[in-house]
């Protein structure tokens, strides 16, 4: 399905809810389909919302872990009353880190099992594979991860980071701490390369310089020859956005060639896998990482969610990051927009997300933004010690302003654009 097809096909869905379209078909004396029929009757027993997560695959690191943490919030939700009377049932669809299998069942939860909310994608590509599938039958979008930024789309909202909020003080903060020329790397796809990108625009406005920019696909696995050529580059600092396990092997090679402590690494990417959970706490000693979450973070509300999540989970319970945890609280804000709305139909939903729906879990306060449909929410720096990390300095409210000046929902909500850092 081409973008150009959802917009057209999105565009009109905008217009007509599925309770209006029943209300003029049975006005014009014509049976309403039975699917849309189905979802009446259901509407009145419980409140749907999908997952489409990796939880078989290559990236099911990605996918159990934030599954595990979308059940959590589910409970908690339907413990506490569910949404306005109705529990909030899960339904779950292992896309098998396969991108058919993700447009496959987001046309199942939209016109099968008529979801109200579509939650999941993890990779980008995920996400642009179900987005205009999902506007184009008028069901509802969140996704909850870190990502490139740049978005804008009626239907979707965005409760993850972007790179704008994880450069925009970080960096100049780096900067300040070890030096100004940087030597940026990267998997070879568009959300690192859109982070380098932001990387470069906020460094030279704090005064530094990208000195390179070097991206690698994501099977590559020897990186000894990028190490000879950092070296003989003498960077400040490196910026990382590598990603998965086989770019495991750069920390690996770079901590044996005793370059760790040399020239020290901050990453955007590095923990959100549980990297360092996989290497040796030797490998990782001393990576910072600018993100929204660490299950370290010291403060009461999320010293009592770990607890309760471990108690849940016991000894399957993996490490939450940034990522995951985007399962529990995307979950959570849309619900507390359910509530604050009356009603799970759509276009109410919305309404009330563009009304500023707010909502505090274990990483902070999360505030949807109206006019980009993204959530503001603050950026941890955390320091790898250990194997653990320490963080070590807060920004709170970080603005999503990747969209700033560009995406403005309330007065075009036909936008259906994702910018760039340009």
């Amino acid at each position: 399905m081409t973008q150009a097809t959802s917009k057209t096909a999105g565009g009109a869905a905008n217009r007509l809810s599925r309770r209006q379209f029943n209300s003029l078909l049975l006005a014009s004396g014509v049976a309403a389909p039975a699917i849309l029929r189905g979802a009446a009757a259901r509407a009145a027993d419980s409140v749907r919302m999908a997952a489409l997560l990796d939880l078989t695959g290559g990236l099911d690191i990605y996918g159990k872990p934030m599954h595990m943490a979308m059940q959590m919030a589910v409970e908690e939700i339907n413990a506490s009353g569910g949404l306005n009377g109705k529990p909030l049932e899960l339904i779950t669809y292992d896309t098998q880190s396969n991108m058919q299998l993700y447009a496959q069942y987001a046309q199942q939860a939209a016109l099968q099992d008529q979801v109200d909310l579509v939650h999941g994608g993890i990779t980008s590509s995920s996400r642009e594979v179900i987005r205009p599938i999902l506007k184009r039958y008028n069901t509802l979008y969140l996704y909850s991860t870190q990502y490139e930024g740049g978005v804008c789309d009626l239907n979707t909202f965005c409760t993850g980071t972007t790179p704008a909020m994880t450069s925009k003080a970080p960096i100049p903060y780096t900067i300040d701490m070890w030096g100004p020329n940087f030597f940026s790397i990267g998997a070879d796809y568009n959300a690192p390369r859109i982070m380098a990108n932001w990387s470069r625009s906020f460094g030279e406005a704090a005064g530094g310089k990208q000195i390179a920019n070097e991206f690698f696909p994501l099977n590559v696995t020897e990186f000894g020859p990028l190490i000879t050529k950092i070296q003989q580059s003498k960077p400040d600092f490196i910026c990382s956005a590598l990603i998965g396990a086989a770019h495991l092997g750069f920390y690996r090679q770079w901590a044996a060639a005793g370059m760790l402590g040399e020239i020290p690494i901050m990453s955007f990417t590095f923990g959100s896998g549980n990297e360092h959970k996989m290497l040796p706490p030797e490998d990782s000693e001393g990576i910072i990482v600018p993100c929204s979450y660490f299950q370290e973070l010291d403060s009461p509300a999320n010293k009592d969610w770990v607890a309760r999540y471990h108690a849940k989970y016991g000894e399957d319970a993996a490490y939450q990051n940034n990522v995951s945890i985007g399962g529990y609280e995307g979950t959570w804000l849309w619900a507390t927009a359910v509530r604050n709305a009356g009603t799970a139909e759509r276009e109410a939903v919305i309404e009330a997300m563009q009304s500023g729906t707010a909502w505090n879990g274990p990483g902070g306060t999360l505030t949807m933004q109206a006019e980009n449909h993204h959530s503001a929410r603050d950026i941890f720096f955390g320091k790898c010690t250990g194997g653990k990390w320490e963080p070590f300095k807060t920004w709170e409210n970080q603005q999503p302003s990747d969209t700033e000046g560009r995406c403005d929902l309330i007065a075009d909500p036909n936008q259906n654009i994702q910018f760039g850092a340009d």
